[in-house]
This record gives structure tokens, C-alpha cells and sequence, in this order.
């Protein structure tokens, strides 16, 4: 374990990209609510609901210490003048095209916004030297692997979707830099996250929005799958002490390391809609499906060396984590 962890430090100044997105609201938030200063960017797109994107940043810009930039990381000359005009200490790399299936209708939308815009972070990092970059890769990097749990060590060279051989890339091109020009990079492979102000297109979301409308919920491979689903406050109590404790040289001597953040412990799809059931106070009516293109089988996050190096310890079971997501849902929909 890393001894004595440096915590966040609020005289510097974090860029957080994908700010109004699910996971960098929460990350945001906390980083705020410490004192720290926050650069948010994000290019609110309409892959779902706007108005969510507007309330999360509505809840970031209660804090003096934020500011937002609508902006996409495609567009180069703006990205330039960002880091030109501000003084960036640390970048946490959120943004991105997310979805699994959308991936596979949308491809194009993919390559601008996760590898297009990544190429453009991992430049200004080098021209604007920053101390440290975090960025999102994801689970399905490990495609169909049937070893679990899934270990870092792992290989991950069988991606089964565009979204995720984007995310692949990402690590590749983040390793690059970091042995080129020795910028201390961590790659965050996040498992299946979930909770309030989530991610409309996730399957715990939609569920609960068709059992609450009492419309059928769709269950792919007949219900036979396994998620890894880890609670948002777990995933920000894994990240953040990463921010300022930047990885210790590789082998080769570099500064990189990735790390999965999840529960460690994947649920049965179906046991996963009884306790949304259970918590909407309704059953759901089901249509069952085969496997979807780009869907996996299970996911299961090895986390040993977030353990060891952070402590970290996820501590929010899946009947808190959906009664408070649940809780929210009805709250911020008046339902």
C-alpha cells in the first residue's frame, strides 16, 4: 500500500472533462466540496437528455470555485486556448462517447469524440506539461474474456464492440505519451457504474422508468448475465486518492498504471431487477431476448492493486445503492 497518501490539494487546479456526465458531476462535486478549484468541460450532446446534463451542472455551479466550458475535445483550437488560458495542475479525462450498443449504429461518433478528442488531451497535456492524467477507460476492454475476475494483467486484445476498442486505444495512446514525454498517466477501468444523476441508456435506469410506467423491461440473454455494479461514491472514493498520488515508474520506466474500479463482486441480472422491483414497489413486466452484438456474458473486476495501493474498499451493496438511486429517480422526476 502507498504510505503516506497526499490528499487533493486546493491550491491547484483540476480540468475535469465530461463535467455534467454521471460519474465526472460526482467526481466534480466531492473535489469541490474539499475546497478545490474545478475547470469543468463538456460538449452536452444529446445522446439522452440534456436537461439531466443541465442539473447535474446546476448542482456543480452552486460552488464559487467552478468553472464550465461547453466544449467538444474534438475541436482543437478551443482545447488549445483552454490550456493556454488556464493554469492546469492535474486533467481527469471523463468525456467520452459512451454506450455499448450505440457504438455499433453510431461508429463515427466514436472515433471524434474517444480517440480524436483523447489524441487532442494527450497533446495539450504534452505542450501545457500537467503533473498528472487520469482518464476513463471501461470494463469491456475485456471483451468476452471468460477468466474471472478480470485482472489488469489480463490480456485485452479481443475487444467486442467499437466502444470498446476505443477505449483499448486509449490506454495504448496514454502509455505512448507517458514513455515519451514521462507525464504521469492512470487509466481507470470503471465497472458497471450506478446510482443518482446516472445514465439514462443503463439498464438500471431504464428498468426502473418502465416499471415505475408500468411498460415491459427488455432482458437480453434470457436474463443470464453477470454484473460487476459499483456504486457512484465508491467509484469517487477509488479515484481520488489516485489525483495526486501519481503512479510510480513501470518496468520500462514510465509513469502509467490502470486500475479497475468495482465492486468485486458481480450480481445475476435477474436477482438485480428483484431488488429494483423491490424498491419501486412493483413488479416488472418482462420480454426476454438473446444476447445483443457487443454485450458480454459477465463482468467481475479484480481490484487488488487499488486495495493494496489506496485501501480502497467499496462499501455500498446493490439494495442501498438502488434504494437511493430509486429515492432520487422519484424525487427528480416527481413521481
Amino acid at each position: 500500500m502507498m504510505t503516506r497518501l497526499k490528499p487533493v490539494d486546493d491550491q491547484k487546479i483540476y480540468l475535469v472533462t465530461g463535467a455534467a456526465g454521471f460519474i465526472g458531476m460526482h467526481l466534480s462535486k466531492k473535489l469541490l466540496e474539499l475546497g478545490c478549484t474545478v475547470i469543468g468541460l463538456d460538449n452536452m450532446n444529446d445522446y439522452y437528455d440534456v436537461r439531466l446534463k443541465s442539473a447535474r451542472l446546476d448542482v456543480l455551479k452552486k460552488h464559487v470555485r467552478f468553472t464550465f466550458f461547453q466544449m467538444d475535445l474534438a475541436e482543437k483550437s478551443s482545447l488549445e486556448d483552454l490550456f493556454s488560458e488556464n493554469r492546469i495542475d492535474v486533467v481527469i479525462n471523463l468525456a467520452a462517447q459512451a454506450g455499448v450498443r450505440y457504438s455499433i449504429e453510431n461508429p463515427e461518433v466514436y472515433i471524434q469524440s474517444n480517440i480524436v478528442g483523447f489524441f487532442n488531451i494527450l497533446e495539450n497535456c504534452r505542450n501545457h506539461p500537467v503533473q498528472h492524467l487520469l482518464y476513463a477507460s471501461s470494463s469491456s476492454v475485456y471483451g468476452a474474456n471468460d477468466k474471472v475476475p478480470f485482472a489488469i494483467e489480463d490480456r485485452v486484445d479481443h475487444p467486442v464492440s467499437l466502444y470498446a476498442a476505443t477505449k483499448k486505444s486509449n490506454e495504448l495512446m496514454a502509455y505512448t505519451y507517458s514513455h515519451l514525454y514521462q507525464i504521469p498517466m492512470t487509466g481507470l477501468r470503471f465497472f458497471t457504474v450506478y446510482g443518482p444523476y446516472g445514465r439514462p441508456d443503463m439498464a438500471y435506469f431504464s428498468f426502473t422508468k418502465a416499471i415505475m410506467d408500468n411498460k415491459p423491461i427488455r432482458v437480453f440473454n434470457n436474463g443470464d448475465m453477470y454484473r460487476d455494479f459499483t456504486y457512484v461514491d465508491d467509484v469517487v472514493s477509488g479515484v481520488l486518492p489516485l489525483i495526486e498520488n501519481s503512479p510510480v515508474l513501470d518496468t520500462q520506466g514510465v509513469p502509467y498504471k490502470i486500475y479497475n474500479i468495482g465492486n468485486n463482486r458481480p450480481e445475476k441480472l435477474l436477482d438485480f431487477i428483484a431488488v429494483i422491483e423491490k424498491a419501486v414497489g412493483k413488479e416488472a413486466v418482462m420480454e426476454f431476448y438473446p444476447m445483443q452484438p457487443g454485450d458480454v456474458y459477465q463482468t467481475y473486476a479484480d481490484v487488488t492493486d487499488l486495495v493494496e495501493d489506496v485501501g480502497f474498499k467499496p462499501s455500498t451493496g446493490i439494495g442501498e445503492g438502488i434504494d437511493k438511486f430509486v429515492a432520487w429517480y422519484k424525487e427528480f422526476y416527481k413521481c
